[in-house]
């Protein structure tokens, strides 16, 4: 048995999580290869292995053509209720890959693609949480919610990526440490969000997980991605597992935080 102990001292994002894996061993042409079944084009896969703090660790992230675009919105939008799967992926294939997406629109590009059924499962149920508290959040009904954060070519990428790299890497099961998050406001299309992000904390409702927040931190540190992936995979919080570690992996994030900005990966071998 595989266990994965995901160490969120400095949080949690979609990036940190595929750079972690990277650093484990992922198989980074493994990864795209699995990535390409998406129907979906106009991004660049990029990691590169570096130091901060005099540890190294490793980079990853999703270049999207026209650059990237963070935070919820609201539209209105083609309806495809009468449209099939089959159509609505190739729709989809043709849509700018930047722009914002309908859940549905999402999760009808994941199904209509050749991933496994399990990477489809994760996958769906990660943009669904999110979707569900951008809805709560904003007030308005989960059919009606677009959103760029989530939406967005490079968080589709993160996310697939994410459950990919747990099925290339074989885990059986994902443990935490407590999250870390930031402080204070990040700016977003729309205004000033408090830290925590709000759909972040709406994901933390009528759950356990523990949250840390650094007030000396004054920005983000768990992404709504982040926590999307810890809130559907993530199976216990606690310390580290007593049983013997066979690997460790850091991947960093692309903030600056004043200190180190990353996540640590720490793989187990149990034996049943």
């Amino acid at each position: 048995m595989r266990l994965l102990y995901l160490d969120a001292f400095s949080g949690i994002s979609g990036d940190m999580f595929l750079g972690a894996m990277l650093d484990l061993g992922l198989d980074f042409e493994a990864l795209k290869q699995e990535l390409a079944k998406l129907p979906v084009s106009g991004y660049q896969l990029t990691h590169e292995r570096l130091a901060k703090s005099s540890i190294y660790g490793t980079s990853f992230d999703v270049q999207v053509a026209g650059g990237k675009d963070h935070g919820f919105v609201e539209h209105h939008h083609h309806d495809h209720s009468e449209a099939t799967p089959h159509q609505q992926v190739a729709e989809h294939a043709h849509h700018h890959d930047h722009e914002a997406r309908h859940l549905n629109d999402i999760l009808a590009l994941i199904n209509g693609s050749d991933l496994s059924a399990t990477v489809k499962q994760r996958a769906i149920a990660i943009f669904t949480e999110i979707a569900k508290a951008e809805a709560t959040v904003h007030q308005m009904p989960l059919a009606e919610v677009h959103f760029h954060e989530v939406g967005a070519l490079d968080s589709i990428v993160d996310i697939v990526g994410c459950c990919v790299a747990l099925e290339l890497m074989k885990i059986d099961d994902v443990q935490a440490s407590p999250l870390t998050d930031g402080s204070g406001f990040i700016n977003v299309a729309h205004g000033q969000m408090p830290v925590p992000v709000p759909a972040v904390m709406q994901m933390r409702v009528g759950t356990d997980i523990p949250i840390h927040q650094r007030l000396d931190v004054k920005t983000e540190l768990i992404t709504p991605t982040g926590m999307g992936i810890v809130k559907t995979l993530v199976t216990a919080f606690g310390p580290l597992p007593t049983s013997t570690p066979t690997k460790v992996g850091y991947g960093f994030g692309q903030r600056e935080t004043g200190s180190l900005n990353g996540l640590r990966a720490v793989l187990f071998e149990k034996k049943n």
